[in-house]
């Protein structure tokens, strides 16, 4: 056995799997492709095999490649078996023996140092699409049908969110308490380029319910993409930055409304070996780190407007997997005046979005938004109710698929709560 290919790979980790067999029924990809190298257990089975050198490292690249890293599978296991960590070491080796061509490379250059580490970027992508937006330009496009050749494309523009421009970021630091609940507000990169208004309502939501908000003008990306793409010192490079970044004020919680960065923020001790000075200061900022929907719930939302619709839930995998946060948003769902809470079957199963999973592999993400969508019409909704802008876009994504835009609305829990609060 090569030793340090066994050290990379989480090989000890892979001897929790029993091989039962719980994880299928809750695998997107394993019910969607049908194959057992597409399911958890099949990919645990891949990761060992390369350890002990029976397997090449090329053999079980189109596994985990196309795993989506709901990390549902976690949940239910009986024998608590770390697969996110497996997955993750099984990246990291896949992308560290990878002969990348110049594209590749390039490609990782512009998102991972170019854009993701830089709020100017971020801003000026938003103010790229806004004008996009505005101009007509889209409706050119989307009624020209110009993009049909790519349908990839052609689908992910007519999904594309009313974009608001997004303000550059300044410190409003009060070094005086002025609240009971200090809040430090988590932008990320998507939300920021995509769903400024979703991050503006949740400040509002706050505010108008007795919370101190601050945002953090040196906080950067989360580096979940970078993380999920193998890319493990740049991701180490983020974390250290946010948590410089916010350890410097008192805040009682650190709030944001993106499930996958969330999920990313909480983890940032695996990021460093534990008992250094580091993994204790990532301890300290995860132990603050707290979903919007963990927030609204522990507070009496002031929610006088009626919002008459019938609604599904579709939440964020990392959401629920990964910060564990599963009863929250419903209680609040539920609570919302006038909505119609329908409990769509198999809500939880992933929805195909999965960071850029839709881009990079569209055809298999279309194949599990398909299984996604049967369910959606089945309940026969009028609003689905989201929980991460991943999620939001791909679940726009199937309602514009099936020719469902004119019935179905997708929103953003903060949104609703919003409305529900007469909050715009």
């Amino acid at each position: 056995m090569t030793n340090k290919l066994i050290e990379k790979l989480d090989y000890q980790a892979t001897f929790d799997c029993v091989q039962c067999g719980y994880c299928l029924p809750v695998c997107p990809t394993y019910i969607a492709f049908e194959n057992e190298k597409h399911s958890p257990r099949g990919r645990i089975n891949l990761v060992k095999l390369v350890a002990e050198e029976k397997l090449e490292i090329s053999d079980m690249e189109e596994g985990i490649d196309l795993c989506l890293g709901c990390r549902a599978c976690e949940t239910i296991c009986p024998t608590n078996v770390r697969y996110g960590d497996i997955l993750m070491s099984a990246v990291e080796v896949i992308k560290e023996n990878k002969d990348m061509t110049l594209k590749e490379r390039g490609i990782r250059t512009a998102a991972f140092d170019i854009v993701l580490k830089n709020k100017r970027v971020i801003r000026m992508m938003n103010k790229g699409l806004y004008f996009y937006q505005k101009s007509g330009l889209k409706k050119t496009v989307t009624d020209s049908n110009i993009l049909k050749p790519l349908s990839k494309y052609n689908d992910l523009n007519k999904a594309m969110p009313d974009i608001v421009l997004s303000k550059r970021l300044t410190n409003n630091i009060n070094p005086f308490r002025k609240k009971d609940i200090q809040v430090g507000f988590f932008q990320g990169c998507i939300m920021e380029a995509f769903f400024n208004r979703i991050n503006d309502l949740a400040i509002k939501i706050m505010e108008a319910h007795d919370l101190q908000v601050t945002n953090i003008k040196n906080q950067t990306c989360c580096g979940a993409l970078q993380h999920h793409s193998g890319e493990h010192d740049n991701t180490v490079v983020q974390a250290m930055k946010n948590i410089e970044a916010y350890e410097k004020y008192n805040f009682d919680f650190i709030v944001n409304t993106i499930g996958g960065c969330g999920a990313t923020l909480k983890e940032y001790p695996k990021l460093f070996e534990e008992g250094t000075l580091w993994h204790k200061r990532a301890l300290n900022f995860t132990s603050k780190v707290r979903d919007i929907s963990e927030i609204m719930s522990m507070i009496d939302l002031n929610m006088t407007k009626s919002v008459n619709k019938n609604a599904i839930y579709q939440p964020s995998c990392h959401l629920e997997n990964v910060q564990k946060v599963f009863t929250d948003p419903l209680k609040i769902i539920k609570n919302i005046p006038g909505l119609n809470y329908i409990d769509m079957k198999d809500k939880s199963l992933c929805c195909g979005s999965a960071g850029v999973y839709n881009i990079i592999h569209f055809d298999e993400s279309m194949k599990v938004l398909d299984l996604k969508m049967e369910n959606v019409k089945i309940s026969r909704p009028d609003l689905i109710i989201t929980s991460n802008p991943g999620c939001h876009i791909q679940m726009q994504l199937g309602v514009e698929r099936e020719g469902l835009s004119e019935q179905i609305s997708v929103k953003h829990i903060v949104e609703v709560v919003a409305e529900a609060c007469n909050i715009s």
